[in-house]
């Protein structure tokens, strides 16, 4: 249903955002059950602050993506904000502390892609979402 003042949603809008949104609720899941398999430190290999981060993950990635459902800009710049600075983590994470394998090193490039197109979606998506209304 299309709500009103806001412009129709093209085709290729809604795979762009469909994709962010599953690749935003892939990481949840990711996120998740490295919390139920590890459970009070999913992370050992990792300083706090980074696991504190990976674990902060589980909540921002499906606030990012409800929010991106909901055809909301801040979706997308947080999406965008997550996308980057996790592909930043887990370059940290894979070249700084020597923790990754080579299929964390191809993980990490595809993330990598994945956090740059969101700067591209971004600006193209903006015209078709909406000002976060707190009124």
């Amino acid at each position: 249903m299309r709500r009103s003042g806001w412009p129709a949603l093209p085709r290729w809008a809604r795979w762009t955002a469909g994709g962010y949104v599953a690749v935003l609720l892939w990481g949840t899941g990711v996120h998740v059950a490295d919390l139920v398999v590890g459970g009070t430190d999913p992370y050992p290999w990792a300083p706090p602050w980074l696991a504190a981060y990976f674990v902060a993950l589980t909540v921002a990635d499906p606030v990012a993506a409800a929010l991106l459902l909901g055809r909301r800009r801040l979706g997308m710049d947080l999406a965008c904000l997550i996308l980057i600075s996790d592909a930043a983590a887990n370059g940290w994470a894979i070249y700084g502390l020597s923790a990754g394998e080579l299929v964390a090193r191809i993980g990490h490039a595809l993330v990598t892609i994945i956090a740059l197109g969101s700067l591209v979606a971004r600006r193209a998506l903006r015209p078709y979402l909406a000002r976060l209304s707190l009124a």
